[in-house]
């Protein structure tokens, strides 16, 4: 059994902090019921690229669920949302703070309702502080954080990651919150709020860089792809593409200046000890650049590997994802949309005993369960037909 096989998921995220959250849910083996407006999620449209008209963005992040359209702005369709949370565990939303309220399901009246509801809040701030209620996207919070003023080389402009991290890092924190509000539950019978904000869950990620300004009153500087406490741990670019070395240790070190066939490397007193190679990494760099430009990124894998060196190959996406460890380790699902066709998806990276490694829930379409749930909460077929005749809930036509 998945560890929340049984936990009903109400699902009102968009974009992708919070569907990335709730797609792990389903993952960990709950029921997610999607509710989307008559539009449907933004990343419906996101793109190119498309796959047979399918956005590979919301694709990307909406496995496991079923979707149902429902009109919130209508007092039916707040009705009808209602009686989804009758039977729900949690409800998951990244509304800007105070919409939730708005349209009519405030905290206080939920948990006086659902007193065994979970309710999973995804925003930039959160609700209050100065910045409180202030929408978050995950480039300015990258701005906003430190992390673009850490990340790119230091003659150039600081740069975002290639990558959604501070979208990805707040669902995950949301999943977290709401297991351990699950967890508590079990004990004490009654729900909870969970907080997750995009601010908060990057900024516990610069983890040494934060304790440099708040320990050392340093502030951390762009140094390209060294590391600001080891070296050399960065890459390097060999005769057909890069390298990347992470010497972490002082007896790492003495194996890499033998692979490299750089005694006098190990004798220099200048990299005497990782405190003098990190003082004069310039230095250091000058000495390994041209050194490790003489042979291929699969010979130096090889030498490095062979001295017990930890090391790789700077890969593409592509080239990563096709790499046969990733295939091994069943982090890949093969997975067949209506629309989309067969096609592979990134699973869950958590590997439990006895349990899946993601569901292969093809993404829905939109509104592609709308009968099909409001059924199983007791809407009459006839009711249905007059929601759907009056606007309130749509799709799966």
């Amino acid at each position: 059994m998945n560890p929340l096989t049984g936990v009903r998921v109400v699902d009102l995220t968009r974009i992708l902090a919070g569907p990335y959250c709730t797609q792990a849910l389903a993952d960990a083996g709950a029921e997610v019921v999607k509710v989307e407006p008559p539009t449907g999620d933004d990343t419906r449209g996101w793109g190119p690229p498309f796959a047979a008209g399918e956005s590979v963005y919301f694709l990307s992040v909406n496995r496991g669920k079923r979707s149902v359209v429902l009109d919130l702005k209508r007092a039916e369709g707040v009705e009808t949302l209602h009686r989804l949370l009758r039977s729900a565990d949690v409800l998951v939303e990244n509304f800007r703070p105070g919409t939730l309220d708005r349209l009519g399901f405030p905290w206080e009246d939920l948990r006086r309702r659902y007193p065994r509801l979970v309710l999973a809040s995804i925003s930039g701030y959160g609700a209050d502080g100065p910045l409180g209620g202030k929408p978050g996207y995950d480039a300015v919070m990258q701005g906003e954080t430190g992390l673009m003023s850490v990340t790119g080389a230091p003659e150039g402009p600081p740069f975002k990651v290639g990558a959604s991290l501070v979208d990805v890092l707040a669902g995950m924190t949301a999943f977290q919150g709401i297991l351990l509000a699950l967890y508590r539950r079990e004990r004490s019978g009654r729900g909870s709020r969970v907080e997750s904000t995009l601010f908060e869950s990057l900024l516990p990620t610069l983890t040494y860089q934060a304790a440099t300004w708040l320990l050392a009153g340093r502030e951390p500087q762009r140094i390209g792809n060294r590391h600001p406490t080891l070296t050399p741990y960065e890459s390097f670019r060999a005769s057909d593409g890069h390298v990347i070395v992470g010497v972490a240790s002082e007896r790492l070190w003495v194996a890499f200046c033998a692979a490299i066939e750089g005694s006098e490397l190990a004798a220099d007193p200048r990299f005497a000890t990782n405190a003098d190679r990190v003082t004069n990494a310039p230095a250091l760099r000058d000495a390994l650049a041209p050194r490790l430009r003489e042979r291929t990124v699969a010979e130096w894998i090889r030498v490095l590997e062979a001295k017990g060196i930890p090391c790789g190959q700077v890969r593409t996406v592509g080239e990563a994802l096709e790499n046969p460890q990733a295939s091994a380790r069943g982090l890949l699902l093969e997975i067949d949309h209506p629309r989309a066709g067969a096609g592979r998806y990134v699973g869950s990276p958590i590997h439990l005993d006895d349990a899946d490694r993601g569901s292969t829930r093809p993404p829905p379409l939109l509104g592609e369960h709308t009968d099909e749930v409001l059924a199983e909460i007791g809407v009459a077929p006839e009711e249905i037909a007059a929601l759907r005749k009056g606007g309130v809930v749509g799709g799966g036509e």
